[in-house]
Parts: structure tokens; C-alpha cells; sequence
């Protein structure tokens, strides 16, 4: 029988558990709730998710080989510890090895968007790319950076957070990190919201709506309205366009990519991506002979495959090693 892997995709909101086999098929799904939680109460969701999964969903007598589990913030994959869930809360974590004790089987642990990354090294563009640039834009922004075939972590497991430089674009935001206009607060899900706030005294015949009950502006109303000549929304759309587009070009001067993988919700509309594509210079582009494009993996479940992907991966190279 094949081997088959359990991924968790633990989110902001939810967290998805899915069984999903070697050739990444899903055979099985479910979402669970989280809110915003931190990292205490998160290992306690994290466990009591997947013990119900494991006795609630049909495996038809599979067993599957290993956990791998997608992850808010810093995450040691080699020890299997969880550091830290955001910049201003850390609580080490031994989670891998908790789960391994409850459930019997291996358990590997990464940052959601390297996960993802590996998702793609896996089922997507890593089947033609050994020196890709997978950039996640969503609720923020990172990116997972592969060269010659190894995923980058860097040496305290934080590379790839790109969110956090300055990309040419002045607007006045100000960003968790302790800089200003960093691309994250321009370009990602919060920076749509901050600088949709910021910048709507100016544009009071503006049809964007501001939300009052600490919800976010919806980017899928900004990119409706832009297209019908709201001028709040143009300007948002074209500053996050930019800032895309010079963080793009950043990152293939450092690492020279063949590839630049975009994945996040943000990206995944045609309008904004065509619109990058548009500010990029052929120049600086000209040895990424394999373009910018799309995700492979479905937006929707790109988390949960590349959770099962460090599963697999990290099984795999267990069982050599042995």
C-alpha cells in the first residue's frame, strides 16, 4: 500500500488536517477553528485536532507515515521545536516530539511558508526548478528561497521574511518591525487595511468601505473598485503593484533565480498579478528564464500539501539515513 502523510496547516483562523498521499492527492480534509491564539493554547488545538481527525475521518486502514505541520513563526525543523509564534511572544516548544508521543508515528514541523516552498520543491515548480523564489503574499508577506535544490533557513530559522524591506514605495506606514513603508505594509492583506486608513481623508468620494469593528479592508472590494475608477482604490492597487514589483526584482539580484513563484491570495487575482508582471524590468529580469508564475498548488491548500510535503521529505531522508 502506498505510504500516505498527514498535514496541518495551522493558520491565524483555522487549521486544516488532511491525509494526502505521495504524489499530492488529498484524500481526505478537515477545518477546525483557531482564532487568534497564542502558542500555549495553539499546541493544545493543534493536538485535540488531530486526535479527533484521526478518530473521526475514514483512512480505509491506511497508516500513514509521518505528521508534518505548517507553522506561524520561527520553527527549528532539524530539533523539531517551535521558537516562536510571533515577534513579541516565544515559548520554545518541543512540539514534534509531543505529537510523536501522542500518536506513534514520526512528526516533522516547518514555517508555513517554507512549508509551502516545499510543497512546491515537491508537486509544483520544483519538478523543473532547482533555483526558484517562492514569494507568499497573503495576510503578509515571505518568501522561501531554494538554490541549487536546499531550502534557505538561515541560521536563527527567520530567512525569508522580505516583508520586512523597504521597497521605493512612500506611503507613511508604519510597520511592526520598527521601519517605515516596509513591503509588507503596503502590499500584503494588513498593508492594504493600513494604508487604506491612512490615506482615505484624502479620497472622501471613495466608495472603498473602511471597516469599525477591527476586521481588515477587503482586498477583493479594493480590486473591484479600482477597476471601475475609484481613486482610493487605484492608488492602493498601484502602490501594492510596485512594491511587488521592486521586491521581486530585489530578490532575483541576491539569489538569481531561474523562477519567482507567487503564491497567497493577494497574487492569485489576475488584476494584480498581470499588473506586476507589468513593473518589472527586463533588465533586471532577464535571467529568469523560467518567468514569474503562478503557484502550482491550489491557494486554498497549498499550507495543508506542504505540510504533508516536510512530512514525506523528512521521513524519506530519516529512513536513508538509517
Amino acid at each position: 500500500m502506498e505510504e500516505t502523510y498527514i498535514g496541518m496547516d495551522f493558520g491565524g483562523t483555522k487549521l486544516l488536517v488532511g491525509e494526502v498521499d505521495a504524489n499530492g492527492r488529498i484524500l481526505g480534509m478537515k477545518r477546525y477553528t483557531t482564532g487568534y491564539v497564542n502558542q500555549t493554547s495553539a499546541v493544545d488545538i493543534i493536538k485535540d485536532s488531530l486526535i479527533d481527525y484521526l478518530k473521526t475521518m475514514d483512512t480505509e486502514g491506511r497508516t500513514p507515515a509521518a505528521i508534518g505541520i505548517g507553522l506561524i513563526g520561527r520553527v527549528d525543523t532539524t530539533a523539531g521545536r517551535w521558537l516562536q509564534i510571533d515577534a513579541s511572544r516565544s515559548n520554545d516548544v518541543a512540539l514534534a516530539q509531543q505529537i510523536s508521543d501522542i500518536i506513534g508515528i514520526p512528526c516533522y514541523l516547518a514555517n508555513d511558508v517554507k512549508s509551502a516552498t516545499i510543497g512546491e520543491m515537491c508537486w509544483g515548480h520544483g519538478r523543473t526548478s532547482k533555483n526558484f523564489v517562492y514569494i507568499n503574499i497573503g495576510t503578509g508577506i515571505a518568501a522561501g528561497t531554494v538554490i541549487d535544490g536546499r531550502l534557505t533557513c538561515g541560521s536563527h530559522f527567520n530567512a525569508g521574511e522580505v516583508g520586512h524591506t523597504q521597497v521605493g514605495v512612500q506611503v507613511g506606514t508604519h510597520c511592526v518591525c520598527g521601519r517605515t513603508d516596509c513591503a509588507e505594509t503596503i502590499a500584503a492583506g494588513v498593508g492594504f487595511d493600513m494604508c487604506a486608513r491612512l490615506l482615505a481623508p484624502e479620497y472622501p468620494e471613495s466608495k472603498l468601505t473602511i471597516p469599525s469593528d477591527g476586521s481588515r479592508v477587503d482586498v477583493r472590494q479594493v480590486y473591484a473598485l479600482a477597476q471601475q475608477g475609484d481613486s482610493l482604490c487605484i492608488r492602493l492597487v498601484e502602490n501594492a503593484a510596485q512594491a511587488i514589483a521592486n521586491l521581486i526584482m530585489n530578490l532575483v539580484r541576491v539569489s538569481d533565480p531561474d523562477t519567482v513563484v507567487l503564491g497567497g491570495g493577494i497574487v492569485s487575482d489576475k488584476y494584480m498579478f498581470d499588473k506586476v508582471l507589468s513593473l518589472l524590468h527586463p533588465h533586471t529580469m532577464r535571467f529568469v528564464t523560467g518567468g514569474v508564475v503562478p503557484a502550482s498548488l491550489d491557494p486554498a491548500y497549498a499550507g495543508l500539501l506542504g505540510a504533508a510535503a516536510v512530512a514525506m521529505t523528512n521521513n524519506v531522508k530519516e529512513q536513508v539515513m538509517a
